[in-house]
This record gives C-alpha cells, sequence and structure tokens, in this order.
C-alpha cells in the first residue's frame, strides 16, 4: 500500500486493495471460495451477464471504530437483498453463510485498508454476482461466479454536511412499473446515467424521479431513496418500483426510536410543497439532505431549507446512524458485525 495516502483526503472512487474473494457456482452447486490478489476476471465472450444483464450487485461497509474495532454494518440485510436480486432475475441465490463468510474474509484480508477513526473515511465493500455461462439465448446462466471486492473511501461530503439542489424530470424513467427496480441490477444504474448527466450539466445533484407509471408521486432519488419531514413525520415512498434501501429501513428504525412517527406511502408530487425536510438515502451518504427540489417541467420550485442548512430531524437521524456505525453509541438492534482480531 501507498503509505502516503490519505486517510482525510480520500475520494469517493477506487483504489486498489491486496484480494478480493471468489466463489464459482456450477455443476448445481457452490465451489470452494476461492482468494485472488488480481483485479481481472476471465469471461467468456458470451456469458449471459454481458448479453442479458445477468448481474447484480450490493453496497455495504466497514468501519473503524472508536474502540478501535472493526465493525460492518447491516451484513446480513445485504445478504438478504442480494438474494432477491438473484431471484429477481433467475440467477442462483449466494446462501447467507456463504456471503457472510466471503464479505468477512474479504474485510480480514485487505485490513491494512481500513481507514482509522476519525478519519471520516471507511472500507467500502462491493459484493457482485455475475452469470458467466456462455450461451446465445435469451434464457438464465447455469454458471455464477460471486465475488466480494473493497476499496477505501473518503466521506462523501467533502465540504460538510450541507444541503444540495435536485430536479425533476419526466421524460426519464428509471425503471418500469413492474420492473427491476426492487433489485440491485446494474441496468437500473444504467438507465439512469443520461438523466443524471443532464441533472449534474444544469447544476443539480441528483434527479428525483417520479413513479414510471403515473407520474404523480415521488419515486427514487437518483441511485437513492427519498424521504422526507413533514409535521414532524418521517415520510419516504411506498413503491414496488424503489430498490429497499438498507439505510433507509435503519433510519426509519432510529426515526422511531426517537419517538418520529414513521409513514411509508405514496407521496404526491404536489405534497412537496408541505414538507419541512427531505434527503436522499444510502450507503455512500447515509443521509444528504436537500436544499430545494426544482421541477424543471413545470418551472416550479420546492424551497426546502430557507437558511442552507440540513434540518434538524435529518441531522439528528444523520448523526445517530454514524454514531451506531462508529461504535459511538450502543448498537441496540444488533446492526453491526464485528470482525475480531483486525
Amino acid at each position: 500500500m501507498d503509505n502516503e495516502l490519505n486517510w482525510s483526503n480520500l475520494s469517493f472512487g477506487y483504489i486498489p486493495t491486496d484480494y478480493n474473494v471468489r466463489c464459482r457456482y456450477a455443476n448445481g452447486k457452490w465451489g470452494e471460495i476461492e482468494v485472488s490478489s488480481s483485479d481481472i476476471i476471465n469471461m467468456h465472450i458470451a456469458a449471459t451477464s454481458l448479453h442479458y444483464g445477468q448481474e447484480i450487485f450490493e453496497g455495504m461497509k466497514a468501519f473503524r471504530g472508536a474502540d478501535g474495532k472493526v465493525r460492518i454494518f447491516r451484513l446480513e440485510e445485504n445478504a438478504k437483498r442480494i438474494i432477491s436480486s438473484a431471484r429477481g432475475i433467475v440467477m442462483e441465490p449466494v446462501p447467507e453463510e456463504l456471503f457472510r463468510k466471503m464479505v468477512i474474509e474479504a474485510v480480514r484480508l485487505n485490513a491494512r485498508f481500513i481507514p482509522p477513526y476519525g478519519s471520516g473515511a471507511s472500507l467500502y465493500i462491493r459484493p457482485i454476482e455475475l452469470g458467466m455461462s456462455a450461451q446465445i439465448g435469451v434464457h438464465p446462466s447455469s454458471e455464477y461466479l460471486f465475488m466480494v471486492m473493497v476499496t477505501p473511501v473518503g466521506p462523501y461530503f467533502k465540504e460538510g454536511f450541507k444541503p444540495t439542489n435536485i430536479c425533476i424530470m419526466r421524460e426519464f424513467d428509471r425503471v418500469a412499473p413492474k420492473g427491476t427496480g426492487r433489485w440491485k441490477v446494474g441496468g437500473n444504474y444504467a438507465a439512469s446515467m443520461e438523466a443524471g448527466e443532464r441533472a449534474h450539466s444544469l447544476g443539480y445533484s441528483a434527479v428525483l424521479y417520479l413513479d414510471p407509471k403515473e407520474k404523480k408521486y415521488i419515486d427514487e432519488c437518483g441511485p437513492a431513496n427519498f424521504f422526507a419531514v413533514k409535521g414532524g413525520k418521517y415520510i419516504t415512498p411506498a413503491s414496488e418500483s424503489i430498490l429497499p434501501s438498507v439505510t433507509n429501513k435503519s433510519l426509519m428504525t432510529l426515526a422511531r426510536d426517537m419517538g418520529i412517527e414513521v409513514e411509508e406511502r405514496h407521496i404526491p408530487v404536489e405534497e412537496l410543497a408541505e414538507i419541512d425536510e427531505a434527503g436522499a438515502c444510502g450507503t455512500a451518504a447515509v443521509a444528504s439532505p436537500v436544499a430545494e427540489i426544482d421541477d424543471l417541467d413545470t418551472g416550479k420550485k420546492y424551497v426546502v431549507s430557507r437558511n442552507g442548512e440540513a434540518g434538524p430531524i435529518t441531522t439528528a437521524l444523520y448523526n445517530k446512524l454514524r454514531a451506531v456505525q462508529l461504535g459511538e453509541e450502543p448498537d441496540v438492534h444488533g446492526w453491526n458485525t464485528i470482525v475480531e482480531g483486525i
């Protein structure tokens, strides 16, 4: 490792690490776990992942805590979600115990890349499963490769925890009404890139999508779930086209712990005029506060933060979740997996 790595100045990007962990499914069973120091995979040119999008992944983090211990946040939830994604596009699900072993092994083998406590950085964990069978013909693969790679990443907010502006554009749909939105497949992200790049070119941090069927209700916010605070309640969209965010689930639990009522329901776009706070939540940012939502089709501007600061409930939830991840507060829900001996 480059000893000059500046932990406090890492970007949210890819930095090579020592090892990744792999396992193959063939002849109806999962094989042995393999450790590799190569960042290359050999793949047939007719593999189903390349031609028919049989590709799923997860995103999670490990943290060096205040007590020096290494914690992986909500490993079990990510294990369950990748199984749901696999079933959704007819891939072989990775057994929970295999997922768990491989994630822990990848973290352990790359322990020297786990940023120190206080740096604001973390070890990003990317499990990925690929269809590997060589076939020309649209049907599921019979062979799969599951891998876990890791990379240290810097804090998502380089300029601090400050609200940003997002926009609504109705000409783009991220997913179909009963499509792949509820699963973490690469195609969902490919489908969001044109809208995302256009939004960035206009000075917005993300696109707030409306539901793909009626264009009446709030859907996802870029690659993240959307939430808002209205009259002291935490509200977040209920939709089968939205990826069930592990971070959003965690924030909802913490909100209830704090005595805040939680509503998962349809949120009509007009209701944005009545909200007090808003944010996008996901593994990368935890909670990214919103300052203003501009509807580019109608010209309507929904000003969420009038003082340029994150709202009190968004801030409290962000700080609470970070404190649990870093071992600064008790992990009362048993969300963290502690990796011993590193």
